[in-house]
């Protein structure tokens, strides 16, 4: 498993057997390579062209279930998570302290809407 924040979440709400995480070796070369020119916005929202994708496949039981979620402009996405994140610690909404994940911290339904039609869409 690589070190990726999503190996963090799942680690810490369910307990799994094996624990598979891939990573584009362009994209983290690009991420390493001091020379790699920052995105540049594509559009008036100022979001860049970038596009990510990830996909979740849980296997259990001789059963396979699959999730996928893609898009444009990543750091866009997770800008807004880390700002909603430190607005909730700093005015005391904060569930708890220490190592957590948001998924513990705060109330994800809560939090995801909050989020949402701005940064996030639903469906």
């Amino acid at each position: 498993a690589a070190p990726l924040s999503e190996t963090i979440t799942i680690s810490r709400h369910l307990r799994v057997q094996e624990l598979q995480s891939y990573i584009s070796l362009v994209a983290l070369q690009d991420v390493r390579d001091p020379t790699t020119p920052p995105p540049v916005a594509s559009d008036t929202s100022g979001r860049s062209s970038q596009r990510f994708a990830m996909e979740v496949v849980v296997r259990k039981a001789g059963q396979t279930r699959r999730a996928a979620v893609g898009g444009r402009d990543i750091y866009a996405i997770s800008a807004p998570l880390v700002v909603e994140a430190m607005e909730r610690m700093l005015d005391g909404r904060c569930r708890m302290s220490g190592v957590i994940t948001a998924g513990e911290a705060f109330d994800v339904r809560d939090f995801l809407a909050a989020l949402t039609p701005g940064y996030l869409r639903s469906g």
